[in-house]
C-alpha cells in the first residue's frame, strides 16, 4: 500500500470512529456558499482538525468541517470549506478530502466554486455548468508514484464532467425556472487575481471562467472513478473586463446575494440524484 493510501485510510478510520454514515454524493462548497450546510439537518459534523493528517482551510468564509446529512433521500457528505494550493498546501493535501470522501462511499462528486467570468455573455450572478476544464497551469495531483488502489497510472480525461449529470442539472434548473450557462473552467494557482493579459490568454485557450480550485479535485476524482459535475458561480467579471478592481470581499458579497437561488438549485439537483 502506498503512503498516500495509508494516509487516506488513517483519515477514514478517524471519521468512522465518529460516524458510520455512508454518502452517495460528495458536495464541495465554494467561496461564499458555505451556508448551504447550515440548511440541512446534519446526521454528523466532523471538524477537519479532528481528522488525523487532514489539511485545515485558512480562507475566510471556509469553516473547515465535514457535514453528513440526507438531502431528500440522497445521503451526502458536504465539504464546508475546501483547501487550496495557494494556501501553501501540497497538491496531495489539496485533493486528500476528495479521496477521503470517495473512500467513505461517495460515488458522485458535486463541485462548486466562485469564478471570474470572461465576458462573452457572462455577467455577475450567472451560474455556469462546467462541461470541461483546463488545469495545465497548476501541478497535476497525480504526479508521483501511482497508487494502483486509487486508479490507473494514465486515466482517460475525455469526459471528466458527466454528461448525464450535466443534463440533470439543466433539467432541474428548467423546472425551477432558472437559466444556466455552460462552459469551460480554467484553474490558476492564485492567490493573486489574474492580469488582463492572463485573462486574454485564458479566453484564447477557450475558457469561459477562471478560478483557483476545482479542476485538480476533478482530476483526482476522475482517477478514482467518480462521476463528476460542477457549477461555477460567476461572482465577478475578470480583470480587464471588469471596470472595478477585484477583491475577495466583492466575491463574498456577490455570493451572498445569489446564495438562495444557488442553494435551491443544488438542493433540488441532489434530491434528484437518489
Amino acid at each position: 500500500m502506498s503512503k498516500i493510501s495509508e494516509r487516506i485510510d488513517k483519515c477514514v478510520k478517524c471519521v468512522r470512529e465518529k460516524t458510520d454514515f455512508v454518502p452517495k454524493v460528495a458536495l464541495v462548497l465554494g467561496s461564499g456558499l458555505g451556508d448551504f450546510a447550515e440548511q440541512v439537518e446534519a446526521e454528523a459534523v466532523i471538524e477537519y482538525s479532528e481528522i488525523e493528517g487532514f489539511p485545515i482551510s485558512t480562507v475566510a468564509g471556509h469553516k473547515g468541517r465535514l457535514v453528513f446529512a440526507n438531502i431528500g433521500q440522497t445521503p451526502v457528505v458536504i465539504m464546508q470549506g475546501r483547501v487550496h494550493y495557494y494556501e501553501g498546501y501540497s497538491m496531495e493535501d489539496v485533493v486528500l478530502p476528495i479521496r477521503l470522501m470517495k473512500k467513505l462511499g461517495a460515488e458522485i462528486l458535486f463541485l462548486t466554486n466562485a469564478a471570474g467570468g470572461l465576458g462573452d455573455g457572462f455577467k455577475c450572478g450567472d451560474l455556469m455548468v462546467i462541461n470541461d476544464h483546463i488545469s495545465t497551469f497548476v501541478p497535476n495531483p497525480l504526479i508521483g508514484p501511482n497508487s494502483d488502489d486509487l486508479g490507473v497510472r494514465f486515466p482517460d480525461m475525455s469526459e471528466v464532467y458527466d454528461k448525464d449529470l450535466r443534463e440533470l442539472i439543466h433539467n432541474t434548473a428548467d423546472k425551477l425556472g432558472m437559466s444556466l450557462k455552460e462552459g469551460v473552467y480554467l484553474q490558476l494557482t492564485g492567490p493573486s487575481y489574474e492580469t488582463p493579459a492572463e485573462i486574454r490568454m485564458a479566453k484564447t485557450l477557450g475558457a469561459s471562467a477562471v478560478g483557483m480550485s476545482t479542476a485538480v479535485e476533478a482530476v483526482a476524482a476522475n482517477h478514482m472513478g467518480m462521476h463528476i459535475c460542477g457549477i461555477s458561480f460567476i461572482s465577478n467579471l475578470a480583470s480587464g473586463i471588469s471596470e472595478t478592481k477585484l477583491s475577495h470581499e466583492e466575491v463574498k458579497e456577490a455570493a451572498d446575494a445569489v446564495a438562495p437561488k444557488f442553494q435551491n438549485l443544488v438542493k433540488n439537483v441532489i434530491e434528484a440524484m437518489k
